[in-house]
């Protein structure tokens, strides 16, 4: 059981590593001059294996994470829970919009600004935030 938390745990560490560097690599992106093609290359490069590695920890924590569900089925009838799983959800649709950013940055159609990466950047710290205070204290 500890191993499977464990797992479970070191997965999420590497998930969120990429939610918090991701959107910061944008930033770095969006202020690169459009001459310069290497680069604009070299970003788009990190951005995709970083994006394989984040992936390969969401994965991860979905595995494990729902292996340690099904070691206490009775955890399905906590409020905490559902907060969680529907954070972790969420989490994973913010993942997915992180994909199509690095596809749009690599087929050079971004639109958005340094700015607005910025404020995204936050995102994936409010929800790490919630999710650990739903799991420690378990407030509901």
């Amino acid at each position: 059981m500890l191993w499977i938390k464990s797992f479970h745990i070191i997965f999420v560490v590497a998930w969120f590593a990429g939610l918090f560097y991701l959107p910061r690599l944008f930033v770095y992106h969006t202020e690169v001059k459009a001459a310069d093609t290497e680069g604009y290359q070299r970003f788009c490069t990190m951005e995709r294996r970083l994006m394989v590695m984040t992936t390969i920890g969401m994965i991860g924590t979905w595995v494990f994470g729902l292996w340690l569900l099904s070691q206490f089925p009775g955890y399905m009838k906590a409020g905490w829970l559902h907060a969680k799983l529907t954070l972790v959800l969420a989490l994973s649709g913010y993942h997915g919009w992180l994909k199509t950013r690095v596809r749009a940055f690599a087929e050079q159609r971004n639109t958005r600004s340094a700015k607005f990466y910025r404020i995204m950047n936050e995102l994936p710290a409010l929800g790490l935030l919630a999710v650990v205070i739903l799991v420690v204290v378990k407030p509901f």
